[in-house]
């Protein structure tokens, strides 16, 4: 499958720090055999990406549409569909489809959100 994680307040805290077990769960998934792709409405994030080691997990990395999601994906030329989603804004998962994940904002060395959607891509996978 094709997985989008969108970056703030998903993937990474407000100061940038990389939220728990997310190289864990990128590792797991392309060794499920689903490619990763990281995108965020402020634009391209190869810098959070490469700052956290992650690109050699990340196929690609695009602009997110924050609006009329489905149509932008045309308008902003992302060439992949997206087959999951997660991110913190319901609203482009109820478009899109996939996971809403609760919103880091704050590093928490506790947060096993990331877990709990590794459980919930794994069981999709297996059921679509």
């Amino acid at each position: 499958m094709n997985i989008f994680f969108d970056v703030d307040d998903t993937i990474i805290a407000f100061n940038g720090v990389l939220r728990p077990h997310v190289r864990e769960v990128f590792q797991r998934l392309v060794e499920d055999g689903h490619s990763i792709y990281i995108w965020s409405g402020v634009g391209l994030r190869w810098e959070v990406i490469d700052h956290n080691g992650l690109r050699p997990l990340v196929t690609d990395c695009f602009v997110k549409p924050v609006q009329n999601y489905r149509e932008g994906l045309k308008t902003l030329g992302i060439p992949v569909e997206p087959d999951f989603c997660v991110d913190d804004h319901p609203e482009l998962i109820r478009a899109l489809g996939g996971e809403a994940i609760k919103a880091y904002f704050w590093v928490d060395d506790s947060d096993r959100e990331m877990l709990r959607i590794y459980d919930v891509i794994t069981e999709y996978a297996h059921n679509h």
